[in-house]
């Protein structure tokens, strides 16, 4: 077995692919109309056959209360695998993304958290051996 999507929610489909791909570095793997909303896939440039991210619309009633308070927590939706956070948190400054949280080193793990701009906090996260 294997993880194969995974989704988050966004407020704009179109505003957070552009995030998502102009700004972080994904690339598209489907992009399908389906009547109001699309069907949106982003996967890592590194592994294109790996787990797609789903940009999930967040029009079910839900979803605005569950990301609100995960925001007011400082808790991320979700977290992605990077080399080295220090390198990726300078690179996306560089690229406008405003981090809640600068990198952080905890042990093995070292963290920091961003704003993807779709009403989300995504971690991002690398180990150190």
């Amino acid at each position: 077995m294997k993880i194969h999507l995974s989704s988050i929610f966004v407020d704009d489909q179109d505003a957070a692919l552009a995030f998502y791909t102009d700004v972080l570095g994904f690339q598209v793997a489907d992009d399908v109309p389906m009547g109001e909303f699309r069907w949106i896939t982003v996967v890592s440039p590194e592994n294109p056959d790996g787990a797609q991210l789903v940009l999930e619309p967040n029009a079910h009633p839900a979803v605005g209360p569950f990301r609100d308070a995960l925001v007011a927590d400082g808790i991320p939706f979700t977290s992605f695998a990077v080399d080295d956070v220090e390198a990726e948190y300078e690179r996306l400054v560089a690229r406008g993304v405003r981090f809640t949280q600068k990198p952080l080193a905890m042990g093995p793990v070292t963290t920091a958290v961003f704003d993807d701009t779709s009403g989300n906090l995504v971690q991002i996260a690398s180990i150190t051996a």
